[in-house]
């Protein structure tokens, strides 16, 4: 395995160059001179299935890169002192301008990111919501649309998290 992807060159700790040493099986970046081993680790994220009483999904169009133009479900990246479902729920109101009610964790997945590598991404469900939808922060439209006609998505991810949705998720009682 090669760190070829990796763009830090310096150490967090004492600024010195970053080389590459085998540390517990794998290759890592390493600093020589403080010892500091600088683990990657994947970002993480959230994104949402909202579902309106009609059984319509929500989705928005990007207004930024990657994939801009194209449609995905409302989310983002947790912040530092977040919970994943905070994040879900800002994340919603930011872009949609809906305040919403997590009703369960949908699953988990990762998936590669140019700029970050690995982003380590939650789905959750949202039956329960309060507002008008109207596009904010990086999206340019917000629309319902029926399951069996849903414009092609522009994540992987979220691909996974409508399908196991649609595939029949169920929960009895509300997590969050």
């Amino acid at each position: 395995m090669t760190i070829s992807m990796v763009k830090k060159a310096f150490c967090r700790f004492c600024g010195s160059l970053l080389g590459e040493k085998h540390v517990e099986g794998r290759l890592r970046l390493h600093c020589d001179e403080c010892g500091l081993t600088n683990y990657q680790n994947p970002v993480p994220a959230s994104a949402l299935v909202v579902v309106d009483s009609r059984g319509r999904l929500l989705l928005v169009k990007r207004n930024v890169e990657p994939k801009i133009g194209m449609w995905c479900l409302p989310g983002g990246f947790m912040e530092i002192g977040e919970q994943p479902e905070e994040c879900a729920l800002r994340e919603l109101a930011e872009e949609t301008a809906l305040k919403g009610r997590i009703e369960g964790l949908l699953g988990l997945t990762s998936s590669s990111n140019s700029d970050y590598g690995t982003v380590l991404l939650m789905g959750y469900l949202v039956r329960e919501y309060s507002g008008e939808p109207a596009p904010g922060d990086d999206a340019q439209e917000v629309a319902f649309f029926p399951p069996d006609d849903l414009p092609e998505l522009a994540f992987d991810s979220h691909k996974r998290f409508v399908r196991i949705y649609l595939a029949g998720y169920r929960i009895e009682k509300p997590v969050y």
